[in-house]
């Protein structure tokens, strides 16, 4: 079991000491530096040695293989200082080697990951070729294709729009194998680029994009490329069942980290916001301008409280976590964005400068977008719940058991992260809607808490009667709008769930503020907002403790994420 006590709060994530003070000009891993990289369309050099130096690409090895892989939290903690300054050094030389080594850590060989292992701890790179660009997220329909010939496995067609691949080692590669219908006709290939004939390979233009300049989305169209079988990562025909359970420690990490890229944003607006003066007071304290930073704190800790969970749920529920993965990677980009767009109100025409103490924000704000879009978008992401959705409604909401404390308790002990667990779908059992029920039961009667509470069920129960009623081609990938709108709905009540979780079993938390009910009572209340519910009277009544925790945290450079450790 791998434990990680309650961080100190003043003492900052090893990534953060190593890249230092983001706002200090004289810094090589300054903000201004990364823009200036930005506007090149590269990544900083500098950021990509230090990170050599630092050995990133053994975060991603499992622990097993003699990395450093054990925790999904913890991973996406070390990616935080990342994504705070730079989403394409975040992408381009970190998470990119995680979407693309996930299915090597489920599937493949020992004689694989090995190699794998061996490639990262050396600060190899290694790229995802999963998407063809006729087909885009839809992989089940590539058209790239892979058969055997004379005891050899021959590539033929184009991958686009993949990160690293003129500069990865390794590349792994979802191909057709088979003509046959269903889902027994795709497969993982791991290419080891050292070793493939290049004459059988055409590197393709890179792709330059308005967000994550720096990352080199390039292409390649194999030519009857012959490789070993041994290639083969899992059995022929395996690949969407390790697509479909690999995926989720991405789709879980991913959104948990890019929570350094909110946290800028609203530093950056905060700062702005002490600083400038009109009508004779700080904007931070002209009303309208102290309600978004307020909600764009509590987003960032619903966000928080949603993809931590989820995280954890990896190691502790990893039978229903293929359906929370999905949810969490969908809401949270969702959040960020609609922050980063009522902050970007706030900060003004300054929301749009690429040079200045402020151009970080519109770097941010165009490299968010991209980010949430990596391997998996929002809309794939709801196609994964809706199938599920209704066999959770009829089975496992409305008194299914609660997930364990644990799996909210912030320093609680995790079994190191095991693939072969990670369930394709998510049974009959729903935790999290059993701790939003028995959270319910133990809130009831207190007036601000329980009437959110009472929201949020009776949400809950509307959402099981309208899965009940959904037509057949309604509970497909191919359903209608109703569809796509319940498993939003449902997104939602699943981050309420956490964020209830979390404020219930954290007793011994470090900050004070977190065992509070103030930030609970506005997290829930903009999420019941989301849903269309009656606001419930005295729930902005604790805005000024969510401000004044703001800017404690702001003034001490503290993270306004849940586990608030100091900055540099």
């Amino acid at each position: 079991m791998s434990t990680a006590p309650y961080d100190d709060p003043d003492t900052p994530e090893p990534l953060e000491t190593l890249l230092g003070d983001p706002e200090d000009r004289d810094n090589p891993f300054s903000f201004d530096a990364f823009l200036a990289a930005d506007d090149r369309g590269d990544l900083l050099q500098a950021g990509e040695r230090a990170l050599d130096a630092y050995g990133l690409g053994s975060e991603f090895v499992p622990v097993r293989i003699g990395g450093r892989l054990d925790r999904a939290d913890r991973l996406a903690r070390v990616l935080r200082p990342l994504f705070r300054r730079d989403g394409s050094l975040a992408l381009g030389h970190g998470a990119s080697n995680l979407v693309g080594s996930v299915n090597v850590w489920s599937q493949g060989s020992p004689e694989q990951q090995r190699w794998l292992a061996d490639v990262l701890r050396r600060n190899g790179r290694v790229a995802a070729a999963y998407t063809d660009m006729s087909t885009g997220n839809d992989v089940a329909h590539t058209a790239f294709r892979g058969e055997m010939r004379a005891n050899k496995l021959v590539l033929s067609g184009r991958k686009e729009i993949i990160n690293n691949l003129a500069r990865a080692e390794a590349v792994t590669v979802l191909a057709r194998t088979s003509d046959a219908p269903g889902s027994r006709s795709h497969s993982m290939v791991l290419v080891d680029m050292a070793t493939a004939p290049r004459e059988r390979l055409r590197f393709l233009p890179r792709y330059r994009t308005s967000g994550v300049r720096g990352m080199y989305l390039g292409g390649m169209e194999f030519l009857d490329c012959p490789l070993p079988a041994s290639a083969l990562t899992g059995a022929p025909g395996q690949a969407m069942e390790t697509i479909l359970r690999a995926f989720q420690v991405t789709r879980a990490v991913l959104p948990a980290a890019a929570v350094g890229m909110a946290d800028q944003q609203l530093r950056t607006v905060t700062d702005f916001a002490v600083h400038r003066r009109l009508y004779g007071r700080a904007v931070a304290e002209l009303p309208h301008a102290r309600s978004v930073l307020v909600g764009a704190f509590l987003d960032l800790l619903i966000a928080d409280c949603f993809a931590t969970s989820v995280c954890r749920a990896l190691h502790l529920l990893p039978g229903q976590t293929s359906v929370y993965a999905a949810a969490v990677k969908y809401l949270a980009p969702r959040l960020f964005h609609e922050s980063g767009q009522a902050l970007s109100v706030v900060l003004g025409a300054r929301s749009f400068l690429r040079e200045g103490p402020h151009a970080i924000f519109q770097k941010h704000a165009r490299d968010l977008p991209v980010a949430s879009l990596v391997h998996a978008g929002g809309t794939v992401c709801q196609a994964t719940i809706i199938p599920q959705l209704p066999r959770l409604a009829r089975t496992g909401w409305l008194g299914g058991e609660a997930a364990p404390a644990d799996l909210f308790h912030l320093s609680g002990a995790l079994p190191e992260l095991d693939f072969d667990r990670l369930g394709i779908t998510a049974g009959r059992y729903d935790p999290l809607m059993g701790t939003l029920t028995e959270a319910a039961a133990r809130l009831r009667g207190e007036p601000v808490l329980g009437a959110l509470c009472d929201r949020l069920m009776g949400e809950l129960a509307v959402l099981r009667d309208a899965c009940a009623e959904l037509a057949p081609r309604d509970r497909t990938p191919l359903a209608g709008p109703v569809s796509f709108e319940i498993a939003e709905r449902y997104a939602v009540l699943l981050a309420a769930a956490c964020c209830l979780g979390v404020w219930l079993h954290n007793p011994d938390h470090p900050g004070a503020f977190l065992r509070e009910p103030a930030w609970l009572a506005g997290a829930l209340s903009r999420l019941t907002d989301r849903l269309g519910c009656p606001p419930v009277a005295g729930a902005d009544a604790e805005e000024a403790t969510v401000f004044a925790e703001l800017m404690r945290r702001y003034e001490n450079r503290l993270g306004f994420d849940l586990t608030g450790r100091r900055l540099v």
